[in-house]
């Protein structure tokens, strides 16, 4: 680890032990209600999930026929995803002859769990007859999907150069994003999930199908195969020298991989069931629910989202038993610090009073002090205070307090044993 390094590590810890654990105590509390909150959602949605059978796709029809008899139905905008209006069955005609039709988040939508094969809406429409020709071709050109999903990442060096600055150090001071590494494009066509249920021909079975309409970006996780991955080696030129010299990174690879969601790739679709004007359904992700894509059967979904839960549910724990540990311990030591400031606060002031009452003594004792009453230690101020037990009064204030906090307190007369003082104030 360099220098540069271990100085960051320790301006770290020092924060987060900073306040005895308190700023550490409040982090892992926070990390805490943000592992409870996921749990609460992966809780309602394995409830939702267990409770929600495997529908197959020729029953969707009915689903939305239960829907239909309540007055209204939603029209899906394949366009932007986006759902904002309810309208009545008489406008439908109206909303068909529009080339973008927005789509609506229906009170009653009804969660479902389907599963089929995935193809492109061209090709089902035509009753199987059509062509994949408006699918997507990957790089490579032997591979056909509805989504395909490309990134580059720029791959930098990682020496510091001359002067030990770091790339992750100019990140921190805003001078560089190592999220301008990574550049994303995706691009989609309109496609179905059709009846894998159907045990005739693939014909009959494209049939049955339903619209299968994504966000943009995608909010949920794809179960999408990696196709292509190559790295090509960026050649140095002559500027990249004085780039190395003075710790400017420069690129070394760039990283091409490709994904897609292949056609015939038989998946499995959870969430909310809706119409489109023609009467074909068509379902939508649910925001609270962890996916809507998904490689695995209900079953595994169910296995996954229990499994899931119940790391949450021990991590939520052990996260709540360590921030209470630490904030219990940090309020302790606080807690402490506090009634020992307070203490030292007191005795101050009262060391303050005393000393500001001897003052006063003093300048009364120094002045018409008559015989025999002198001090036998200072000679100067008046005989004021009476030792304990013996009770002879000798001294002054202030010679009898430095007698009594000497290392051997003895009366200076009849060398008893001091254990304090009493000031003797005359009638």
């Amino acid at each position: 680890m360099s220098h540069h390094d271990e100085e960051l590590c320790a301006v770290i810890t020092r924060m987060a032990l900073a306040g005895d654990g308190v700023v550490l105590g409040l982090g892992m509390a926070v990390l805490a209600v943000r592992t409870w909150l996921k749990f609460r959602s992966h809780s309602k949605a394995l409830k939702q999930v267990q409770e929600t059978p495997l529908t197959r796709i020729a029953d969707l029809r009915s689903l939305i026929l239960q829907k239909d008899d309540k007055g209204s139905i939603e029209t899906p905008d394949f366009v932007s995803g986006s759902r904002t209006s309810t309208v009545s069955r008489k406008d439908v005609s109206t909303i068909i002859a529009k080339p973008v039709v927005k789509s609506v988040a229906h009170a009653d939508s009804k969660l479902v769990i389907v599963r089929g094969r995935v193809y492109t809406t061209a090709n089902v429409e035509s009753s199987g007859k059509g062509t994949d020709s408006d699918s997507l071709v990957t790089q490579n050109g032997h591979e056909r999907g509805v989504y395909l999903e490309k990134t580059q990442t720029c791959l930098y060096n990682e020496w510091r150069g001359i002067f030990g600055w770091g790339y992750e150090w100019k990140g921190l001071l805003g001078w560089g994003s190592l999220a301008e590494q990574i550049t994303v494009s995706r691009r989609k066509v309109p496609f179905v999930l059709a009846g894998s249920d159907v045990h005739s021909d693939a014909s009959q079975s494209k049939e049955v199908y339903v619209h299968v309409q994504l966000d943009d970006p995608p909010k949920h996780p794809l179960p999408l195969v990696t196709v292509y991955h190559k790295l090509h080696p960026v050649p140095a030129s002559s500027y990249t020298f004085f780039q190395a010299m003075f710790g400017r990174r420069y690129p070394v690879g760039l990283l091409d991989e490709e994904k897609i969601l292949p056609l015939g790739k038989e998946i499995t679709a959870v969430g909310l069931i809706t119409a489109s004007p023609d009467g074909n359904p068509i379902i939508y992700s649910c925001k609270h629910l962890p996916c809507f894509l998904t490689e695995g059967t209900r079953e595994q979904l169910v296995t996954e989202l229990a499994s899931g839960t119940k790391v949450l549910l021990w991590t939520g724990i052990a996260m709540s038993t360590v921030a209470l540990g630490i904030l219990g311990y940090a309020f302790v030591k606080n807690w402490t610090k506090y009634k020992a400031r307070q203490r030292d606060r007191q005795r101050r002031d009262e060391e303050r009073q005393q000393d500001s009452l001897l003052v006063e003594y003093e300048l009364e004792d120094i002045t018409d002090v008559p015989d025999g009453e002198l001090c036998i230690v200072c000679l100067v101020r008046r005989r004021r205070a009476a030792f304990i037990f013996c009770g002879h009064r000798l001294c002054c204030v202030s010679c009898a307090q430095r007698v009594e906090q000497g290392a051997n307190p003895r009366c200076p007369v009849c060398r008893q044993s001091v254990t304090g003082y009493v000031r003797v104030f005359d009638s």
